[in-house]
């Protein structure tokens, strides 16, 4: 079974070329971020996740966590990997150094987070939850809550979780029933008594931390109704003491873990609250807003997911073709060659490749500019950065997500039969993507926001500005001489103008018949993700053009990305004209059949 081994070549050319590392080392505070510095950084995560890891990933499945009276056990070696991990500093790459953070820029913390995932994605969700309950106490949290967790947070010595899914809730957060009641009504304190259930708390429980930080979305007893009315309070599994050491045990409790398709090491934890102690985080009624923040960066991470688990299922996918030897060589028939010589499992592995490559660019570049947006001192450039990072979020997620299972499935198909065999470790890949689409938000839910918040409710602005950017791509790839190049100019010329004449028809229909428009939000998303993806990769080969002409760089890896974008704009671009028939045509026919007509006669 093959391990994982970084994509360091890839990595730093998106890094660099793309997403614009040197820019964004440019930026106040990021001072730090030298080509030395980074470079060390991704050495460093990679034999980490090669070594500490990887390892784990087939066993953590096999095994899973286990839960019993409360507590629950995470597989061998996952307290000893998670205590390197900490001491190692890599909780604390992306945050400030006021609560003992490394000051790193998020686009860097992002590559290392990429290989964390590829390595084993059951292990990464921890500090992938615990970055965002971060992230809402720096915003929204008192000085005293922040001197409080922060520090032990981003050390790593504490995780934190979201509690938002309650039983009867699902994702619509204006049925949570989690009630708060003030303890000061009782004579008891300035915290508050929460109380209520929540479902799929990722990490909820576990034994790798000392502490577990709980942000729990709850109402108070004179909230209003509907998602106005929610709070967002902190929840701690051991009650801080004076000298900040775990003290007494809440009434937080873990009352099981759920049995899952994957990600069995990672416990997926259903949470009961009686009169547990709560902290609020900033303004009663405003939890929701908080908690957004939280969202936003898992959502990112969760894109991120699809992006590792699709490079971590091509590895093994491209070692096994390689070694399996099966079936004669079209050309030369007289003897059993390698499958990576057969059309098609060729065919399969540049789809895992160059859909893999072009949605790492997209995420890479997204996580740039929101490390500009944060820290630029033109407002007017971080205003028009935070519109695109909002308008790609979705797509990170949503496109990425249903692109790693795609690719995992791939993988499967590529080992034939032995896909199917659990030791093989193809299976184990497609079980653990297959989560990543429902979580954090479905890509149904991804693509209605993506459609009605960041297209409709603004008229297309920002949407149209994307396209003027890809207009001024045209013309760089105009000037091309190469013959792929113009291939990939055609190809992303036509996903353009799909995507525009889409959102043209979603402004026009989205007031007048809301169902016409939403009908077709998914097949959007997905041609927003490849044109998303095409416009990354068409860059990426003018780049790679001009560093052959120029003899830079690695010359085998630069022809080999001009042929992997080729390749993509002839098998995933091409795709974008029928995903606008679908999403201009296609609604009359989802909603024609009568509810009753579903029934088998």
């Amino acid at each position: 079974m093959s391990g994982y081994t970084a994509p360091l070549k890839d990595m730093r050319f998106v890094l660099n070329e793309l997403a614009g590392l040197g820019d964004v080392a440019n930026l106040p505070g990021y001072e730090d971020a030298s080509p030395e510095t980074v470079d060390a950084i991704l050495e460093g995560a990679s034999k980490f996740a090669s070594e500490a890891l990887d390892p784990l990933n087939y066993s953590g499945d096999r095994e899973g966590s286990v839960w019993s009276d409360g507590n629950v056990t995470t597989p061998k070696g996952f307290k000893d990997a998670y205590r390197q991990f900490a001491e190692g500093g890599w909780p604390a790459l992306p945050f400030g150094a006021k609560w003992g953070g490394q000051g790193l820029p998020k686009l860097v913390a992002t590559v290392v987070e990429e290989m964390v995932i590829s390595a084993n994605m059951s292990f990464s969700l921890c500090p992938l939850l615990t970055q965002g309950a971060v992230h809402a106490l720096e915003l929204a949290g008192s000085e005293a809550l922040k001197k409080t967790y922060l520090e032990k947070m981003v050390a790593g010595r504490w995780t934190g979780t979201m509690n938002l899914t309650e039983p009867q809730a699902g994702s619509d957060l204006a049925l949570v029933r989690t009630r708060a009641v003030p303890a000061s009504s009782a004579g008891h304190g300035d915290h508050y008594l929460i109380s209520g259930q929540k479902i799929f708390i990722t990490y909820g429980e576990h034994d790798l931390a000392e502490n577990i930080v709980h942000l729990v979305l709850a109402r108070t007893p004179d909230a209003p109704e509907g998602v106005k009315g929610i709070s967002l309070f902190v929840v701690p599994k051991f009650l801080p003491n004076a000298d900040g050491t775990p003290g007494e045990r809440n009434s937080a409790k873990c009352a099981s873990i759920e049995h899952k398709l994957g990600i069995h090491a990672s416990p997926t934890a259903v949470m009961v609250f009686e009169n547990a102690k709560g902290y609020l985080v900033g303004e009663p009624n405003r939890g929701l807003s908080y908690m957004f923040v939280m969202m936003n960066a898992a959502r990112f991470g969760v894109g991120l997911q699809g992006v590792a688990i699709a490079e971590r299922a091509f590895q093994r996918a491209l070692a096994y073709a390689r070694e399996r030897l099966q079936g004669k060589d079209l050309l030369q028939g007289s003897k059993t060659v390698p499958i990576i010589r057969h059309p098609d499992v060729r065919r399969m592995l540049m789809l895992m490749k160059s859909q893999t490559e072009a949605a790492r660019a997209l995420a890479y570049v997204v996580a740039a500019a929101m490390d500009t947006a944060s820290r630029t001192k033109d407002k007017e450039e971080a205003k028009r950065l935070q519109a695109f990072i909002d308008l790609m979020i979705p797509v990170v997620k949503g496109w990425s997500t249903e692109m790693g299972i795609e690719v995992a499935s791939l993988g499967v198909q590529v080992h034939g039969g032995m896909g199917f065999i659990e030791e093989t470790g193809a299976a184990q890949h497609l079980r653990d993507a297959r989560i990543a689409t429902i979580y954090e938000g479905t890509t149904g839910i991804q693509a209605g926001d993506l459609l009605g918040r960041k297209i409709a409710r603004e008229g297309g602005v920002t949407v149209k500005g994307w396209l003027e950017v890809l207009k001024g791509l045209d013309q760089a790839l105009a000037k091309s001489a190469d013959a792929d190049i113009q291939v990939v100019r055609q190809r992303l010329a036509a996903g353009a103008q799909a995507v525009a004449d889409c959102v043209d028809y979603v402004l026009a229909a989205a007031g007048k018949d809301p169902n016409a428009a939403f009908a077709g939000a998914v097949p959007f998303l997905m041609l927003m993700g490849v044109v998303a993806g095409g416009w990354q990769m068409a860059r990426a080969a003018l780049i790679a053009e001009r560093k052959l002409r120029k003899k830079e760089g690695d010359a085998a890896f630069l022809a080999a990305k001009i042929k992997t974008v080729r390749f993509f704009a002839d098998h995933v671009l091409a795709q974008a004209g029928g995903l606008a028939v679908t999403v201009t045509q296609g609604a009359g026919a989802v909603m024609a059949l009568p509810e009753e007509q579903f029934l088998a006669a």
